[in-house]
């Protein structure tokens, strides 16, 4: 079997929505098995929003420390940012503000979030997370750039909660 009669059936095996095929013939012997729990989305050139799976987990929420510099664009004293609350990256991966570079952006500094609302999307592994907001507030600085890195519990936004 060629490499591409393998691919063709890997295609059509994902079209059918099977989650099992085992061919045997005097030459080859093929067991394809998928897991059917998990959503998985290529990118082809844009991000695609996709909900994480069932066992994704929550955002991590901390309150603000004083360690905000004047160099990251604090427009407010130390005291002040010490009652923002930060919403933190529950993984590692690509940080998205946007489903895709035409849409609107979740969420924008100034904008009123709700607990449960979609404010980016972290690409992990080929799958586009929505994270959504465990605190109400209004946003007061977005601390990371579209379409880049992001570690484990780095800090996305701060919100004022008041």
């Amino acid at each position: 079997m060629k490499t591409k009669e393998i691919r063709d059936l890997i295609e059509f095996i994902s079209q059918t929505g099977l989650n099992e095929v085992n061919i045997e013939t005097e030459e080859l012997k093929i067991s394809v098995k998928r897991d059917a729990e998990i959503t998985k989305h290529v990118m082809e050139s844009t991000p695609t929003v996709v909900q994480a799976a069932p066992a994704a987990a929550p955002i991590p929420v901390a309150a603000a420390t004083n360690s905000a510099s004047p160099a990251e664009g604090s427009t407010s004293n130390a005291t002040a940012s010490s009652n923002y609350i930060e919403v933190k990256s529950p993984m590692i991966g690509t940080f998205y503000r946007s489903s895709n570079p035409e849409s609107p952006v979740f969420a924008s500094v100034g904008d009123t979030i709700e607990v449960g609302q979609t404010v980016c999307i972290i690409e992990a592994m080929k799958l586009f997370n929505e994270i959504e907001s465990e605190v109400s507030g209004k946003i007061v600085k977005v601390m990371v750039e579209n379409a880049s890195p992001v570690e484990y519990d780095q800090v996305l936004f701060l919100v004022d909660p008041s």
